[in-house]
């Protein structure tokens, strides 16, 4: 994320200066105005006076207000992703086991980018644990998982909406990859490793290419074309953190209920703006997942994953 955050900060820069320079007499930029009065409440699921911190959901609903506000960034302070909410409402959940303190930032955003924050202290209880997830995923100590590319729908495309019919949002409706579909990619390079240390869970994504698959709209954003794999920041050994799923695909799909988040941007291969994972199914053979694209929310991605390595077929 923070290179999709860096590429767009420069492109509006540019952007500014291409302005500034080419149109002067035609061209004014508006007042920069800083919100003022910000502030920010939450309400914890499920807190009363005998549950202080929560019902163990880790759900949290925000509100941030301010005057010149145009939008509002949220800043959780447990690892996972920012946030936008034009409107500054918005609900997470915090997934780490036990009764933990975050420190919430909002940035309140005015016309011209200028921002003003306000930090709140929280404590918020999370009783959420998929201890047999863990087991699946990391083999009890370190576990490598791969693309299932010699099977049909290893990678999927279905809406995340349930107004079509036939549960249509429940699996890969409109799109399934062929076996070895993407094979002129670097997609079947990538390893996954999910590892317990200290009783944690963590993850690293491995690519001998060094790069990623960027999903069609991303790649697009990012001025690098059709989708297809593109050198990509994957380095670095992300935290893994459980929470129970809530989504309507989760409930009528009869999914396991969990959801699997990665740290600091963390994704498995295919990049679509997420780093939160649905969990289908996950056994000691099979890890079927599912997400839903940041940019698009209408597009939710399914993949497939086995611990053995499928092998290519001779050409």
């Amino acid at each position: 994320m923070k290179r999709i955050h860096q590429y767009f900060l420069a492109t509006f820069v540019g952007t500014l200066l291409i302005i500034s320079g080419c149109q002067k007499d035609n061209y004014k930029l508006g007042d920069l105005v800083a919100p003022t009065n910000l502030t920010l409440t939450f309400e914890i699921s499920g807190m009363d006076a005998e549950h202080p911190n929560g019902d163990g959901s880790g759900l949290v609903n925000f509100t941030a207000s301010a005057n010149h506000a145009i939008t509002y960034n949220f800043d959780f302070g447990d690892g996972k992703d920012s946030e936008v909410a034009p409107d500054g409402k918005i609900s997470h959940v915090f997934s780490k086991t036990g009764t933990v303190p975050y420190n919430v930032t909002v940035y309140a955003v005015g016309t011209g980018g200028i921002s003003t924050s306000k930090t709140q202290k929280l404590e918020v209880f999370s009783s959420f644990a998929d201890d047999e997830a863990k087991q699946f995923l990391s083999g009890g100590s370190t576990k490598s998982w791969y693309w299932a590319a010699d099977q049909t729908g290893h990678l999927g495309l279905g809406p995340n909406d349930q107004k079509y019919d036939g549960g249509d949002h429940t699996f890969p409706a409109w799109y399934q990859a062929a076996p070895w579909e993407k094979s002129a990619t670097s997609l079947y390079d990538c390893e996954f490793v999910f590892s317990v240390e200290s009783g944690e869970l963590t993850f690293e994504q491995k690519n001998p290419t060094g790069e990623a698959f960027i999903q069609g709209l991303y790649a697009q954003e990012l001025g690098l074309g059709d989708e297809g794999s593109y050198p990509f920041d994957i380095e670095g050994v992300k935290n893994v953190s459980f929470s129970p799923s809530n989504s309507i695909a989760t409930v009528d799909g009869n999914y396991r209920g969990t959801t699997m988040s990665f740290s600091d941007g963390g994704f498995m291969g295919f990049y679509a703006g997420s780093s939160e994972y649905e969990i289908i199914e996950v056994t000691e053979n099979i890890l079927r997942v599912r997400i839903v694209q940041a940019n698009n929310p209408q597009f939710a991605w399914y993949h497939i994953f086995t611990p053995v390595k499928p092998v290519a077929p001779k050409e």
